[in-house]
This record gives C-alpha cells, sequence and structure tokens, in this order.
C-alpha cells in the first residue's frame, strides 16, 4: 500500500472532523425538529455527501478550505432541517433588524449553494481536468453551480408533485412567487463572491498540497 501523502493526511483528519461536528448537529437537530419528514428532506444531502467524501479521499483529497466550507454548509442544511428554513429563530431576527417581510435564513441557504459548490467545483476542474487558472475556470464553476442549484429546484418540484402540501415546509416559499428565481440568484451571488474572495488562497492550498504530492515517495 502507497503511504498517505501530506495532503491525504490532513483530508483524513479534516473529514474525521467534519464527521464529528456533523454527528453532534445531526443528533441534536434531530431530537424535536419542527416536522420530521422536512427534516430529513433537508438533512438528506448531508448524509449521501459525507460517504462519497470518504469514498474519494484517496483519489482527490479536497483542500481544507474546501472541507471546512464544506462543514459549514451541511451545518446550514441541519439548522434549517430542524426548524424548517421558514422558522429558524436567527432569521427572524434579521428578518426584524432589517425590516424584511420573510424570514431570509434560505437565501442564506442558496447563497451557501452557490459559494460552497464553486469551491469544491474549481478544485476539481484545477486538479482532475487541468484547466488553467482564469475567466474560463471563473465562468465553468459557475456554470456548475448554477446547474446545482437548477437541479435542486427541480427536486423541490418533484416533491411538490409527489407530496403536494406536504411538501409546503420543504419548498419554503413563504408565498414568494418568484422564490426559485431568487434561490438561483442568490446561488449565483455565492458562486462569484466565493470565487472573488478566496481563489487566491485557494490556490495556494491546492498548490500547497501539489507540492506535498511530488516530495512523497511512492512505494514500489
Amino acid at each position: 500500500m502507497a503511504p498517505q501523502t501530506g495532503n491525504q493526511a490532513a483530508a483524513h483528519r479534516a473529514l474525521i472532523a467534519v464527521t464529528a461536528v456533523w454527528a453532534i448537529a445531526l443528533v441534536i437537530s434531530g431530537v424535536a425538529p419542527h416536522d420530521r419528514m422536512t427534516w430529513f428532506m433537508e438533512i438528506a444531502p448531508v448524509l449521501v455527501a459525507l460517504p462519497l467524501l470518504f469514498a474519494t479521499r484517496g483519489a482527490l483529497a479536497f483542500t481544507t478550505l474546501a472541507y471546512a466550507l464544506i462543514c459549514v454548509h451541511g451545518l446550514i442544511l441541519i439548522v434549517g432541517g430542524a426548524y424548517t428554513y421558514a422558522h429558524v429563530p436567527a432569521g427572524f431576527w434579521v428578518q426584524e433588524w432589517l425590516g424584511l417581510e420573510r424570514n431570509p435564513y434560505d437565501r442564506l441557504g442558496h447563497f451557501a449553494q452557490g459559494f460552497v459548490p464553486a469551491i469544491v467545483a474549481r478544485e476539481i476542474l484545477i486538479r482532475t481536468f487541468r484547466l488553467a487558472r482564469g475567466k474560463f475556470l471563473f465562468f465553468v464553476t459557475t456554470c456548475i453551480c448554477l446547474a446545482i442549484s437548477a437541479f435542486y429546484e427541480l427536486v423541490e418540484w418533484w416533491t411538490a408533485l409527489a407530496l403536494g402540501a406536504g411538501a409546503d415546509e420543504f419548498l419554503g416559499t413563504q408565498g414568494d412567487p418568484w422564490d426559485t428565481q431568487w434561490d438561483m440568484f442568490m446561488a449565483l451571488v455565492g458562486a462569484g463572491t466565493s470565487q472573488l474572495l478566496l481563489s487566491r488562497w485557494h490556490d495556494r492550498q491546492i498548490a500547497a498540497g501539489e507540492g506535498q504530492e511530488k516530495k512523497t515517495p511512492r512505494k514500489r
């Protein structure tokens, strides 16, 4: 068996930390959620993502920045599942503070839906597909995030068709006829913001990880 590179070891430690944080949050949120079915549907991405992260940690050990953002995104989903997005207390505080017409926590969730996948997609495009940094990378990454957002809206639509009124809490539209468009717009803003703010930091971590891989001797 080939020895672990420094990047793979760091990825393994990061995954253990993500698992521990998510496990604690899931237990706490699952004790008495606002709506059990909505809770399960909202945390489903977390339950899918964690096994995938462990399965791919050898072939593609992400940077610690990516894992940290993934962890935060999972917590946003878990909190949204516990209260349903329309009833998250922190959202009500912001609503009252800013004088908004609706609980904005759902907007935060969809902003994260662009912000976090942008870094993950960017890393895959750079390390696996060897896409050069620049405007085209920014464009492709943004398109991937919009595709993810659009697919999630399709999932919400299919859920509404399957459950009818039972999907109201999951949809979280709060009476806004333009909620779907706002969701995708927030994902777009999140994807752009993430790349503008974090690209240089992300590039340094990718370069450091690739440097560690080159220095690690391969077992023959």
